[in-house]
C-alpha cells in the first residue's frame, strides 16, 4: 500500500511517517519544511513542495498510485491565528481544499485528516463528545472546522471516504529518541517548560490564573504522541478495510491544569522552573477534556502512554538531545 503522508517532515507527521514505514508501508511525504525538517523523515521518499500550489499538488497525485492520504499540513498556533486569520485560512482552509480536490482527480478516495479540539470552543460539557455542539473561539479552530465541513460534503456526493480525528493537546516524542517537536518557535505548553528548564528561555508564562478551574489555570487532556499515531494506524486499516468515514476525538478522558504540568516537568527535569503569571492568551478555553469512548468501542483504540510523566520524560529526552545537537 503506497500512502501520502502531507506534513509528514513535521512533529505528528514525522511520528506517522516512522510507523507506517516500521509497518512496511510505501511511504512519500509532501512537506515545505516550513516547520518540519528533512532530518526527521525516518522512511519513505520526501517531495518538498506546498500546498498552495495546486499543479503541483496534482503532479504528486497523478504521477504515482495512491491508496490513501493522510493530511497533518497546518498551521496550528491558536494566538497567531486569532493576531492572522488570513495566514491560518488559506494555509489550514484553502491548501486542504487543493489537496482534496486533487484527490478526487486522481482517484484517491481514502482521506484521514488532522482536525482538533478546538472545534468545540468551550463546551458546555465536560468530557466533551463528538456530538456536542461546534462553535470555535479562534480562527485555527474555525479553520479545521470548515475543512471537516468540506469533507463531509464532499463524501455524500461521492465515493470519498474520510476520517477526521479530533486531537486534543499531544505531547511526548518518539522513545527511542530519534524525532520530536523540533518547531523554530514553539508554543506548546510541555515544549516550552522543557525548554526553560533547559536554560533557553528565562521563565515560563502561564497565561490566566482566573480561570473557573480547580486552581485557577487551563486544564488540557494530553495524549502522547505514539497514542494518537495509533488512531492514525487504525484508521487507515479501517479505511483499506472499507470501512465507512467516520469522526472521533484522540485523548485520555482527563486533563491537568498548567500548575500540574509545571510540578510534573519540575520532577522529571530537577529544575526549578521560574514562572511568571500573566493575563489570559486570546483564544483559549478553560478546559477541553475528551470523551473518547467512540474511538475505543468503534476502532479497538487501546493508548498504553495514559501517564503525564512518561510523556513529559520522551520530551525532556528529545529536548535535551535537540540542545546537546545545537
Amino acid at each position: 500500500m503506497k500512502i501520502l503522508v502531507t506534513g509528514g517532515a513535521g512533529y505528528i507527521g514525522s511520528h506517522m511517517v516512522r510507523t507506517l514505514g516500521e509497518k512496511g508501508y510505501d511511504v512519500v511525504i509532501f512537506d515545505n519544511l516550513s516547520t518540519g525538517s528533512a532530518e526527521a523523515v525516518l522512511h519513505g521518499r520526501l517531495i518538498v513542495g506546498d500546498l498552495s500550489d495546486p499543479i503541483a499538488v496534482d503532479r504528486v497525485l497523478s504521477e504515482e498510485r495512491f491508496d490513501a492520504v493522510i493530511h497533518f499540513a497546518a498551521h496550528i498556533a491558536v494566538e497567531e491565528s486569532v493576531a492572522e486569520p488570513l495566514k491560518y485560512y488559506r494555509n489550514n482552509l484553502i491548501n486542504a481544499v487543493n489537496l482534496i480536490n486533487a484527490c478526487l482527480q486522481n482517484g484517491v478516495l481514502r482521506f484521514i485528516f488532522s482536525s482538533t479540539a478546538a472545534v468545540y470552543g468551550i463546551p458546555a460539557k465536560i468530557p466533551v463528545s463528538e456530538d456536542a455542539l461546534l462553535q470555535p473561539i479562534n480562527p485555527y479552530g474555525a479553520s479545521k472546522m470548515m475543512v471537516e465541513q468540506v469533507l463531509r460534503d464532499v463524501s455524500s456526493s461521492s465515493a470519498f471516504r474520510h476520517i477526521s480525528l479530533r486531537y486534543f493537546n499531544v505531547a511526548g516524542a518518539d522513545p527511542l529518541c530519534r524525532i520530536g517537536q523540533r518547531y523554530p518557535k514553539p508554543t506548546h505548553l510541555i515544549t516550552l517548560a522543557l525548554r526553560t528548564a533547559l536554560g533557553m528561555r528565562d521563565h515560563l508564562d502561564i497565561f490566566g490564573t482566573d480561570y473557573d478551574t480547580p486552581d485557577g489555570t487551563c486544564i488540557r487532556d494530553y495524549i502522547h504522541v505514539d497514542d494518537l499515531i495509533l488512531a492514525h494506524v487504525l484508521s487507515l486499516e479501517h479505511l483499506l478495510n472499507d470501512g465507512t468515514g467516520r469522526l472521533y476525538n484522540c485523548g485520555y478522558g482527563h486533563g491537568y491544569s498548567v500548575r500540574q504540568v509545571v510540578d510534573v516537568v519540575r520532577k522529571v527535569t530537577g529544575a526549578d522552573l521560574s514562572v511568571r503569571e500573566t493575563v489570559r492568551r486570546p483564544g483559549d478555553p478553560p478546559a477541553l477534556i475528551a470523551d473518547s469512548s467512540r474511538i475505543k468501542n468503534e476502532l479497538g483504540w487501546k493508548p498504553g502512554h495514559d501517564d503525564l510523566e512518561y510523556i513529559i520524560r520522551t520530551a525532556w529526552e528529545w529536548e535535551k538531545r535537540l540542545k546537546a545537537k545545537g
